[in-house]
């Protein structure tokens, strides 16, 4: 079996990656991977260097939205997983035009690609942000998309182009859309990482507006284990929602990687709010544990302890990508 990983240098599609190689997923047990990344700001190979070794794994430098090395690198293929996207709000506000090209144009060719290659099964992973903001309850997977930023904007585009797909064409395309992820090798601009790092330095931390935006907080290794279990089982057209079952406001996120990182709120800056900042986020994943199974085993506690050790214990890995990281928080 030959397993197509796109962005599977970044954060999220690293550690897919890392976990189908060493074994966590049984149906995946003997498979090769091939990983397409660009290797933008955010993509690193160094994410890999646990299983660099492995003769299953196959790295190519591209571009999702090269037509001629995505169609070359799907031949063969049985299962894509897309994880590959321009994916930070705030970059996303300054200049939209590289989210619209990779996410909505990439998106489409490596579909076009996997239709013309007969693939077996395509996941597009997606995020909770295409639905836009909820004051009370949870999203299910049918409500209207309502995206607010460019970011977004261009998620729920793909997420449309990959569903048109499936019903026009036949491709058996699933869809998933996760609650914000945190966990070890997360490129240092996104709010964990970045609050953890900063006051591993002995640095303030930016917490926006009044830090009451609330978001759902789902392990990396939760998040891909329901990818693997849609992967697996999920029924083709459909779309399947991935949370972590913990709501914190930022404000209460923030005090909890002050009290892990021995600060107070002295080092905490208020900053102005992001524009549009949407300000709560919460998913419904009766479906997915309905049909899959799926339910989150890693606990906020015991993910945030070992994700701020990991940072602490790792700091060649992020040190060089701090100049590289951008001002933002989720």
């Amino acid at each position: 079996m030959r397993v197509l990983v796109t962005g599977g240098a970044g954060f999220i599609g690293s550690h897919y990656v890392r976990q189908v190689l060493s074994g966590a997923y049984p149906t995946l047990g003997d498979a090769e991977v091939v990983v397409l990344d660009k290797l933008t700001y955010a993509g690193n190979e160094a994410n890999l260097a646990p299983v660099a070794d492995s003769p299953r794994l196959r790295f190519v430098r591209g571009d999702i939205c090269d037509t001629a090395v995505v169609t070359e690198h799907m031949r063969g293929v049985d299962l894509v997983v897309h994880f590959a996207a321009e994916s930070h709000v705030d970059r996303s506000i300054l200049g939209s035009a590289d989210f619209v090209l990779t996410n909505v144009l990439g998106t489409q060719t490596l579909l076009q690609a996997a239709l013309e290659a007969e693939v077996g099964k395509f996941v597009h992973v997606s995020t909770d942000e295409v639905y836009g903001s909820i004051q009370d309850g949870s999203w299910t997977e049918d409500h209207v998309l309502e995206p607010n930023s460019p970011y977004s904007a261009s998620k729920a585009s793909s997420d449309l182009i990959a569903r048109s797909y499936s019903r026009t064409h036949g491709l058996p395309v699933c869809v998933t859309r996760c609650s914000n992820n945190y966990g070890p090798y997360q490129f240092p601009e996104k709010v964990i990482p970045l609050f953890v790092t900063n006051l591993l330095d002995g640095r303030k931390v930016p917490l926006y507006g009044d830090g009451l935006n609330v978001r759902d907080w789902l392990h990396v290794d939760d998040h891909c284990h329901g990818i693997q279990l849609v992967a697996d089982g999920g029924r083709a057209g459909e779309i399947y929602n991935i949370g972590g079952g913990t709501e914190l406001t930022n404000k209460e996120l923030t005090g909890r990687l002050l009290e892990a990182a021995g600060a107070g709120w002295e080092m905490v800056e208020p900053v102005a709010d992001r524009k549009g900042h949407d300000r709560r986020y919460s998913v419904d994943i009766g479906k997915i544990s309905a049909e899959l199974g799926y339910a989150p085993r890693v606990s906020f506690e015991d993910g945030l302890a070992g994700t701020v050790r990991w940072y602490a214990d790792n700091r060649a890995w992020w040190e060089p990508l701090k100049g590289r990281a951008a001002l933002g928080t989720s």
